[in-house]
């Protein structure tokens, strides 16, 4: 039945779906963006061979990006919150596209480094925005879903940044083209993208009058909420701090252990990194459908924390287990359960638009990634400096799993407690 048709149950139109809509395009998108950020990880073989450069200088150009980025969390949420998230990622995505095609004219380092901080600068609002457009189109008992829905873009980029970037390297004969065609189409695709969405549903010509009843009728409950307070702010900076210890370390130096330490070649390693970060697509995709279903049988608290807890330990076991690994097979299924576990840590965007006021989403999402952007200026230089004193990755792969058990530890601490108000099932 169409949306125009009167349903023969309750006489009414049925709703539109075009908040499922808003949320998928996001999703292409962030999937999209994050395979501007990590072309890097997978290009770096083939410059490190053009530029002569250290394992440290490298840790120094991967971590670039996030220099800008975790500076810029905190403002670009603030942005979105106050002048709109349709119009803050359109300005942010024409701009960075334009900084990874930047990066196929870099000479050296220093150029490439300048063109991962404005990389860096104008991909730091994406999720912060993208959160709040969550929080105003999903009914709250959907939230989980489309929330980690889009986020699941990171590892999804990841993993098709892995074979994307290896063939347009291999059919080009140069990494500098691969720069430059992802950069050009995450301009265009930006662009369409920007046409299509805004910032609430009753703004959007598509969307019908049932449609808006059915993803306001949380409204009354996100305006009661009190607040995620001093405590959970701890906890959910240093929860997501440790969680992205453990995801930018692999995703800027797995591709390089699976080359280095694995002995990899470009093609497999490609395809290795496809599978490992793939894993971590559905894991987070899976995660947001189990919190969800979860709270109908369990609080949202103990929902939350039994996924956080399973997400922690599952994801520390592997990393813990690959310094005694020899067979190549079985380090890339490791990798790929951790990974799997690892992104259930995607659940944290859910914690701005779960606790904080409507007004404050932005900022919420903004501190809470401003954590989480600190992990990757840190990690690629931390993970250099080990590589480089120690001779290999045993001390790396030591470090990340530290972090996932710190990961573990904060993220059972914080209270997801529901508000007073209560949530309707309808959605």
């Amino acid at each position: 039945m169409s949306a125009t048709q009167t349903s023969k149950s309750t006489g009414r139109r049925a709703a539109t779906n075009v908040r499922w809509s808003i949320v998928v395009i996001l999703f292409i998108f962030y999937t999209i963006n994050c395979i501007d950020r990590s072309a890097l990880g997978v290009a770096l073989p083939s410059i490190t061979e053009e530029f002569h450069i250290s394992a440290t200088v490298q840790g120094l150009v991967l971590s670039a990006f996030f220099w800008t980025y975790c500076l810029l969390q905190i403002p670009g949420g603030m942005a979105g919150d106050k002048f709109g998230p349709r119009k803050v990622i359109g300005v942010a995505a024409a701009i960075w596209g334009l900084f990874t095609a930047f990066a196929g004219l870099a000479v050296n380092g220093f150029m490439l480094i300048l063109a991962r901080l404005g990389l860096g600068a104008f991909e730091a609002p994406f999720m912060a925005s993208a959160s709040k457009l969550v929080a105003n189109w999903m009914p709250q008992k959907r939230r989980a879903s489309g929330i980690t829905l889009i986020d699941s873009g990171a590892p999804l980029g990841a993993a098709f940044g892995g074979l994307i970037v290896a063939w347009l390297i291999s059919m080009t004969g140069s990494w500098r083209w691969s720069f430059v065609i992802i950069g050009l189409t995450t301009v265009v695709v930006g662009i369409l993208v920007t046409l299509y969405i805004r910032n609430r549903p009753e703004q959007h010509p598509l969307v019908n009058e049932e449609e808006v009843a059915l993803i306001q009728q949380d409204v009354e409950a996100d305006e009661e909420k009190p607040g995620v307070g001093a405590g959970n702010i701890a906890a959910m900076v240093v929860g997501r701090l440790a969680w992205a210890m453990v995801f930018w370390g692999l995703v800027t130096w797995g591709p390089s252990y699976l080359a280095n330490a694995r002995g990899l070649d470009l093609a497999a390693m490609g395809f290795a990194t496809f599978v490992i970060f793939l894993c971590g697509a559905v894991g987070e995709i899976l995660s947001g459908i189990l919190a969800d279903r979860l709270q109908r049988f369990f609080s949202r608290n103990a929902s939350f924390k039994i996924l956080f807890g399973g997400s922690g330990v599952l994801s520390f076991i592997p990393l813990a287990a690959l310094p005694f690994v020899d067979n190549p097979t079985v380090a890339i299924v490791l990798l790929s359960v951790g990974v799997f576990f690892n992104l259930f840590g995607g659940l944290y965007w859910s914690i701005p638009a779960m606790l904080a006021k409507p007004d404050k989403v932005g900022l919420v999402g903004g501190v809470m990634n401003f954590a989480g952007t600190s992990a990757g200026i840190i990690v690629p230089i931390v993970a250099g400096i080990l590589i480089d004193v120690t001779g290999g990755y045993t001390a790396v792969l030591v470090f990340l799993a530290v972090c996932a058990a710190v990961y573990t530890v904060a993220s059972l601490l914080i209270n997801f407690s529901r508000s007073k108000s209560t949530v309707t099932d309808r959605a």
